[in-house]
């Protein structure tokens, strides 16, 4: 399939028309939005980390609405059961008065999922979504069921360091595409945020997409010419958050203990060519990589004690290994 400029155009304002809409409901938090829409063209799974009441839950059950996609919410508690996410074999009984096994679908089977505050669930429930995130199949007994497309884990979480929650296993952290840091609204945005939801009705949200047009546009993205210079790009900032990699920096040598998956590398190149087209844009550029490179890779590498103790962040980390790639 030929990437032109009408088709081009045409996912620039789908995208546009989505944000318009979405900031009806949302005060702000602009390149939020458009970082998970990113995600989403590129079919991953995205990570939504902040305190309670920064509209995390609203944003993603806002996407659901205006993408015109089937949306489920789970709440995710210490008492929930992997059965409670995928479903469960149930006796059902015929008019004759024989029983026969029916499988009963859990909440997993929907278009968007929002796994709400999933690191207050224990890590056996946790992983329960590793299938559904990698394969989009959810297995229960011997019958593997798969699910429909588009198919998204948009999940939410509160700081670790925050009581009553447990941290994500790493296998699970690796199949989100992204993970976004949801920021604290200013001063401005705040008195809007209390004027939208205390003086006015809010607007009603119209849909814009439909599950068809994000694999169209999925379809078109993919095919986006990466140049060879900036795949090597991608690939060394992966492998410098490896300190034992001969593309190590100094930073990385001194602070991680392990470093990212190849998933990584992935995600960089599959988000950075949705954001080269949204920028109108016909091949990946470096600034698209360093773009995506925070989102696709802040959750992918961890820190060793030092890093941890001097009070070292995974996006300064970043920082420091693109300046020192680029020197």
């Amino acid at each position: 399939m030929d990437i032109n400029e009408s088709k081009v155009k045409s996912i620039i304002d789908t995208v546009t028309k989505i944000e318009k809409e979405v900031s009806k409901h949302m005060i702000g938090q602009k390149d939020l939005i458009r970082q998970v829409l990113i995600s989403i063209l590129a079919g991953g799974n995205v990570l939504l980390e902040g305190v309670p009441g920064l509209g995390k839950t609203r944003l993603v059950k806002t996407l659901g609405k205006v993408m015109e996609l089937q949306f489920k919410r789970i709440q995710f508690t210490p008492d929930l059961m992997p059965a409670d996410i995928s479903g469960t074999n149930i006796i059902t009984k015929s008019k004759d008065g024989s029983g026969a096994f029916s499988f009963q679908e859990g909440p997993i089977f929907s278009n968007i999922v929002l796994a709400d505050e999933i690191n207050r669930a224990t890590p056996k429930t946790q992983s329960a979504l590793l299938e559904a995130m990698q394969e989009k199949t959810v297995t229960v007994g011997n019958t593997t069921y798969s699910l429909p497309e588009p198919f998204f884990v948009l999940a939410t979480q509160n700081p670790l360091e925050m009581e009553g929650t447990y941290p994500l296993p790493e296998a699970q952290l690796d199949r989100f595409l992204f993970k976004l840091n949801v920021p604290f609204p200013s001063l401005e945005e705040i008195m809007n945020i209390v004027s939208l939801t205390t003086e006015k009705e809010e607007e009603t949200l119209n849909a814009v997409t439909k599950g068809e047009d994000i694999l169209s546009i999925r379809n078109i993205t993919s095919k986006v010419p990466v140049a060879k210079a900036v795949l090597e790009f991608a690939s060394k900032l992966v492998l410098a958050t490896h300190p034992d990699s001969q593309f190590a920096t100094s930073s990385s040598k001194k602070y991680i203990r392990y470093g990212s998956s190849p998933r990584g590398a992935q995600a960089i190149i599959s988000t950075a060519k949705i954001r080269a087209l949204l920028e109108g844009r016909y091949n990946v550029a470096f600034e698209d990589i360093k773009y995506v490179a925070y989102p696709a890779l802040r959750h992918r590498f961890f820190l060793n004690f030092d890093g941890l103790s001097e009070g070292i962040t995974t996006d300064k980390m970043i920082d420091d290994i693109i300046k020192e790639l680029e020197s």
